[in-house]
């Protein structure tokens, strides 16, 4: 066991986080870890581009240094997602340099997507001893092939990017099992340097509010959507389904809640458009805090029509833990993880079949006590299962490991998530 000098020193490190596809304080997971690390002692610094309403391109936030960069202009092919990436990368290169002048670092955790961020952790780590910490939130070449149906010589890139990146990393955070199996067998790395951190609420933080009686529009079911809208994330089978019950069910008593935004919103604002559903769906665009937590404060039963495929079976959605964890029923396809996740907690629609998904959310709207059963059980698997107090331990772990301060007692095993049928 350390001293209590040795906790001291180990928890004066300063800590470099990089991420790119979303803003701080709006990425939960990141930012979550980011707090974990400020009160465990590390002095923290995060670089992100602007979005929404932050666009200081410093501040200290909540005692956590933020960097921020401008976004590119919007990619369109292959030249345009070059200068993109590009541009991100030199930003991110210029402000770590900013960083270390003005708050100084001793390790540097990227984030992906992309996996290029890896080029400018390695230049830290090979020219000045910086430790790399890869936070492996996605798997590429997966949502490659899920969002275009191939694989072909850009796959075979992405491929590469995530073995260098990898190669690369000292330690690797996964979000699930499954994720640490990729780094161990596609990345090469030593289990033992792969810590399973989850994205999961905080309970302290992440509960339920007054709703927001706006959203629901007097109807008197309400079914919610929280998360991306990409291609590959299945949100116009969410709006099929509601049309299905709107049109051919006949059930004008039911409003949909899609909070999110993405490269997908517009042509989903049409389609709901489209199929008559201006009176049933709401979109709210992108929510955070309390605004977010009131959306979902005012749904009835949550929903994940993320299809079935390659990429979304390996993939623990957000959106499952925070439905759980605020004893919201909910509906999903059946895919690999989210099964594992959920268990007995969620009703599962016949593969990406809109109309199937429609069926057993109607079977919630219809029979309560299954939807207090589902919702209880959620609560339950949260309380039980879901702590952040287990993922901030091996978080904590991981960085130990990484700086060479890794204790006997510092890598706390993954709670397993018992699953029904598993």
């Amino acid at each position: 066991m350390r001293s209590a000098e040795e906790y001291r020193v180990a928890r004066s490190r300063k800590v470099l986080i990089i991420v790119e596809n979303l803003t701080m304080p709006l990425d939960r997971r990141v930012w979550q870890e980011a707090r974990t690390l400020r009160d465990a002692g590390y002095t923290v610094s995060v670089i992100c581009p602007v979005g929404g309403k932050y666009t200081k391109s410093y501040e200290l936030l909540e005692g956590i240094h933020v960097f921020r960069h401008p976004l590119p202009f919007e990619a369109d092919g292959a030249l345009g997602y070059a200068v993109e990436y590009s541009w991100a990368l030199a930003w991110e290169l210029a402000l770590s340099v900013r960083a270390y002048f003005k708050v100084g670092f001793d390790v540097v955790q990227a984030c992906n997507p992309p996996d290029l961020i890896f080029l400018v952790a390695g230049i830290w780590k090979y020219l000045f001893g910086k430790p790399f910490v890869f936070d492996h939130h996605d798997i590429n070449p997966e949502l490659f092939e899920a969002k275009f149906n191939r694989r072909g010589a850009f796959h075979k890139l992405l491929t590469k990017l995530e073995r260098w990146t990898f190669r690369t990393a000292d330690v690797s955070i996964a979000t699930n099992e499954t994720f640490k199996e990729i780094a161990v067998k596609r990345g090469g790395m030593a289990p033992d340097r792969v810590f399973i951190v989850r994205s999961i609420p905080d309970v302290t933080r992440f509960r339920r509010v007054a709703p927001n009686a706006a959203l629901r529009k007097g109807k008197r079911h309400v079914l919610g959507y929280v998360g991306i809208m990409g291609a590959q994330d299945g949100v116009d089978l969410l709006i099929e389904a509601v049309a299905h019950l709107v049109h051919k069910e006949g059930r004008k008593d039911v409003g949909c809640v899609i909070v999110g935004s993405g490269t997908e919103l517009p042509n989903l604002q049409r389609l709901a458009h489209e199929r008559g559903l201006d009176d049933h769906v709401t979109f709210t665009g992108f929510l955070s805090g309390e605004p977010l937590l009131a959306a979902l404060s005012s749904c009835d039963i949550g929903v994940i029509p993320d299809p079935k495929n390659t990429y979304n079976d390996k993939i623990s959605m957000n959106k499952a833990f925070e439905y759980m964890t605020l004893g919201i029923p909910f509906v999903q396809f059946d895919l690999m993880e989210g099964r594992k996740i959920a268990g007995e907690a969620a009703l599962y629609a016949a593969d990406n079949s809109p109309i199937d998904l429609a069926r057993q959310m109607a079977r919630l709207m219809d029979e309560p006590q299954l939807a207090a059963q589902l919702a209880s059980e959620g609560q339950m698997r949260a309380k039980a299962l879901l702590r952040w107090d287990d993922e901030a331990s091996r978080l904590l772990a991981a960085y130990d490991t990484a700086l060479g301060e890794r204790s006997a007692s510092a890598a706390a095993p993954v709670r397993p998530v018992a699953t029904a049928g598993h």
